[in-house]
């Protein structure tokens, strides 16, 4: 009963695969399967391709037939997949549909359930990449524009400011009168220096004057001593 319903499927199998399918034996095949998925602007890479190595035990199918994934010769590199790395988890998603499938030719179901999963899987890590490329460039973009938003208002960050606006106002107020005086004192060092003893004697500054100036001051302060006022 058991053969009878084997070779019966892989006569059907040949129908449906007719270049994908090839016999190791009897009892024995490989299928492969191309794997059909969207474009992407980001994933550039060919659709990857894998064979379902497919042997009958005695019984199939009232029990399960012995499967095993294997990578084409001189397969490119995917990079989202695997057969190698991949192959456990997409052979355990087989273990629902076998025991769904039990007592009846199942390869086909196999075959069709093992691409959309690969498929799947592909889709998945594209969505998860894309996802952490997305949340890079909007962390990248919230900090641009940090640049361009002041820091939120609230009452201790206005206190904070205001505590630092006086300390500031306060600096340069000291630092403008320190200015203003230097000025006044650098202008009226100026003045004095060019005025005469005379003029610095009528201003009660001839005591000021300073050496450079002796020969024009001081000879009018000695003259102011030895003068006599008559009545």
């Amino acid at each position: 009963m058991g053969r009878e319903e084997q070779v019966e499927e892989r006569e059907v199998l040949d129908s449906i695969f007719p270049e994908e399918i090839t016999d190791i034996s009897e009892t024995e095949y490989r299928i492969s399967i191309l794997l059909d998925l969207p474009e992407d602007e980001e994933d550039k890479a060919e659709p990857p391709t894998m064979l379902l190595h497919v042997r009958y035990p005695e019984s199939y199918p009232d029990e399960p037939p012995h499967l095993d994934l294997l990578p084409p010769q001189n397969a490119a590199t995917h990079p989202y997949f695997s057969v190698s790395s991949d192959k456990d988890t997409l052979l355990a998603g087989l273990e629902e549909t076998i025991q769904e499938n039990m007592g009846m030719a199942m390869v086909f179901t196999l075959v069709t359930t093992l691409k959309e999963n690969a498929e799947q899987l592909i889709l998945d890590r594209r969505a998860e990449t894309a996802k952490k490329r997305e949340e890079a460039l909007l962390a990248a973009e919230r900090e641009e524009n940090k640049k361009f938003h002041g820091t939120p208002v609230n009452p201790e960050t206005f206190w904070k400011w205001r505590e630092g606006f006086l300390k500031e106002m306060e600096e340069e107020r000291v630092k403008a009168e320190e200015e203003r005086l230097a000025e006044m004192k650098k202008a009226r060092v100026k003045e004095e220096k060019k005025l005469t003893g005379k003029q610095l004697w009528e201003r009660g500054l001839a005591g000021k004057v300073d050496e450079g100036d002796e020969d024009d001051g001081g000879a009018l302060a000695d003259g102011v001593e030895s003068l006599k006022v008559t009545a």
